[in-house]
């Protein structure tokens, strides 16, 4: 088989992946190939077994097109969200649905020098375990807070390695399948982007609120990851003069403000000065399980929690006012794992918009909440590994490391 051929049939799969089901003149169009040699190209995919015909089209008037998907259970992807103390690992099909309960493991990041060991570990112990042929799997995605070089496969904030080896490269050579990293936030964008709220979406920002309050940027239908691939380091924007000390060293940022590490704090510090609450100190003792017990304080109508989502939210709104009058997005999507506490920051960020921001800038902005919440980094970093499938030479026998081209 010919290189040509190879990424040709990589390109179907992917575009499959990415659509659920396409027609031989939709595939054609997409891989910019002629119709009769995209025909030859599924009916070989067919043959193998990767690609079935999943019947026709509806009628639009015309002859219906006969449709093909991804055949299931033939082709699967490692999932992995780590935050900076806590780290999922899943394995996916190519539905995007969890074909074993999610591995979680406490693995904290900062100042941890074993970190990387344990990250590989576990991840050749999800796999062996599976009971899936390795042969079977097409790569693993990682989504990592920090500064997170796509192309080179290094992360300058955790996880280093001498000299700024690649992450990737030495991942890899321990798991024998390909590994793709990107910045967590980057991957809750992806998400959305290819799954979720942005998906008809040209201009949206998704904020990952999480222990900081992570950006993805879409900008012309596309991800944008800015020059070194930093690009939406929402966090940091300095727009307090309250005196805190933030992750980065810096003092004021957002982060200090927002977070859910903030929310957990005030919750513990209200309980010790006898505020009014369901919660109780013994379920915020785990930072875990402190911040469910926080989301689900406020979804069971919990005053005290509310008034912590709802001052946070405000001051979420103030930097989305900055992100509007910069960038002038027609959504702002709120992801990652506060959002499941729901419409609760709607309206606290509604209010610091128009308090903050320029009438006819926001009037055509709109708010969402995710539905695809705590899940979304996992469902980006296996949407990672097949953005980069046409890049992975053949489709059954995987090289170990890859160079990023993000160009």
């Amino acid at each position: 088989m010919t290189e040509k051929k190879k990424l040709g049939k990589n390109k179907i799969l992917k575009e499959l992946y990415f659509e659920e089901s396409l027609s031989c003149a939709d595939l054609a169009i997409k891989l910019e190939k002629s119709f009769p040699v995209t025909a030859k190209l599924i009916e070989e995919l067919v043959s193998e077994n990767l690609v079935i015909e999943t019947g026709y089209a509806p009628s639009t008037g015309g002859r219906r097109p006969l449709m093909y998907a991804l055949q299931k259970n033939v082709m699967y992807l490692v999932s992995v969200a780590m935050d900076q103390f806590v780290t999922k690992i899943a394995i996916m099909d190519m539905q995007n649905n969890f074909v074993s309960p999610i591995e979680k493991i406490v693995l904290p990041l900062p100042n941890n020098p074993l970190v990387l060991n344990v990250l590989k570990d576990k991840i050749a112990q999800v796999i062996d375990s599976s009971g899936i042929s390795k042969d079977k799997f097409v790569g693993v995605g990682i989504g990592m807070p920090g500064f997170v070089n796509v192309k080179k496969g290094i992360n300058y904030s955790f996880l280093q390695l001498p000299n700024n080896k690649s992450i990737t490269k030495n991942i890899g050579e321990k798991i024998g399948i390909p590994v793709f990293i990107d910045n967590d936030s980057s991957l809750v964008a992806l998400a959305e982007l290819r799954f979720g709220a942005a998906r008809s979406e040209m201009n949206a920002m998704v904020v990952n609120i999480g222990w900081g309050i992570g950006l993805g940027l879409i900008l012309n239908g596309e991800l944008f990851r800015g020059h070194d691939g930093f690009a939406g380091e929402f966090s940091h924007i300095p727009l307090f003069l309250n005196g805190k000390l933030c992750s980065c060293g810096k003092v004021g940022c957002l982060e200090t403000e927002t977070s859910l590490l903030l929310i957990v704090e005030k919750a513990r510090e209200g309980i010790k000065e006898g505020r009014l609450t369901r919660m109780s100190s013994q379920c915020l003792k785990d930072l875990e399980l402190a911040c469910d017990a926080i989301i689900k304080s406020v979804q069971e109508g919990d005053q005290f929690a509310i008034e912590l989502f709802s001052k946070a939210g405000y001051n979420i709104g103030k930097g989305v006012a900055v992100l509007i009058h910069l960038l002038n997005p027609k959504t702002i999507i709120l992801s990652g794992r506060g959002s499941s506490a729901g419409q609760i920051w709607q309206a606290p960020i509604q209010q610091a918009l128009n308090e903050h921001c320029i009438p006819r800038l926001y009037q055509s902005t709109t708010i969402e909440i995710s539905t695809l919440g705590i899940n979304a980094e996992l469902i980006g970093a296996a949407a990672l590994v097949m953005e980069n499938y046409e890049r992975i030479p053949v489709i059954k026998s995987h090289p170990v490391s890859l160079e990023m081209n993000l160009s």
